[in-house]
């Protein structure tokens, strides 16, 4: 069956995860299109894995492969340029785990905290090699196509109603935006997002199992995909036109 999108959520350096949710995918025909909604690094062990995998997948699937730009690449482009201490240095963000990755140290544990010179690292973000800083970069705000708008976090309304991303400046918006106006009241062209996990969505707007918080939060025309991947969760893929789900929890 041709023309199918597959929408995957925040992946968060879970390597293990992203392999599972692959591998429970039907087989891929060259009309096919996987979108990743970003989010690659951070919190989860492997940042660097996912990195390259995600970046060299093109090569291994006959579908066509679109990456987008999340928060936290986003976030590492503004170390990188300016600094962001704010960043970096807060242990839920994950950013030690992604240091740890790229210099091919083992992942830390709960208890381990950077030594002077990694936080330095970390602060300009110097351990992150040029091409993935370049690639970081060329990752584009949004997809769209016949079945729907994909953007990193959701869409901001303006003064006529929400608006399409093409539309939003500055364009980061699409990738940071967490309202629950959106949540509630967008009644556009179906919305795949990321970065707010699930769980914290409204739960009694969900129409897909409802009783699980955890799971894929379907909304009325918009659809939340981060499952917590990276951070004691699992990571979804939403497959459109069909509206099947997969999962890499067992």
């Amino acid at each position: 069956m041709a023309n199918r999108t597959f929408a995957i959520g925040d992946i968060h350096g879970d390597q293990q995860a992203l392999y599972k949710l692959l591998s429970c995918l039907p087989a891929l025909d060259a009309g096919d299109t996987l979108v990743f909604l970003g989010d690659y690094v951070d919190r989860g062990p492997h940042s660097a894995g996912v990195v390259s995998y995600v970046r060299n997948l093109s090569r291994h699937v006959p579908a066509r492969v679109v990456a987008l730009r999340g928060n936290h690449e986003d976030a590492w482009l503004r170390v990188v340029d300016h600094g962001w201490d704010a960043f970096v240095l807060p242990i839920p963000n994950g950013c030690y785990a992604a240091y740890r990755s790229f210099v091919g140290a083992p992942p830390p544990l709960a208890t381990d905290h950077p030594r002077a010179e990694e936080i330095l690292a970390m602060q300009t973000g110097s351990f992150l090699p040029d091409d993935v800083i370049a690639w970081f970069r060329s990752l584009p705000y949004f997809y769209e196509d016949d079945h729907a708008i994909y953007v990193h976090a959701g869409l901001p309304r303006g003064p006529s109603g929400f608006l399409h991303p093409r539309d939003v400046d500055p364009p980061t918006v699409v990738l940071w935006c967490r309202d629950e106006d959106f949540f509630r009241n967008y009644r556009g062209k179906l919305c795949v997002f990321g970065h707010t996990r699930t769980e914290y969505l409204p739960e009694e707007l969900s129409g897909y199992t409802p009783d699980d918080p955890t799971d894929l939060w379907a909304g009325e025309n918009c659809v939340g995909i981060d499952t917590g991947a990276g951070n004691e969760g699992f990571l979804t893929a939403f497959e459109l036109p069909g509206g099947r789900v997969y999962e890499s929890r067992e």
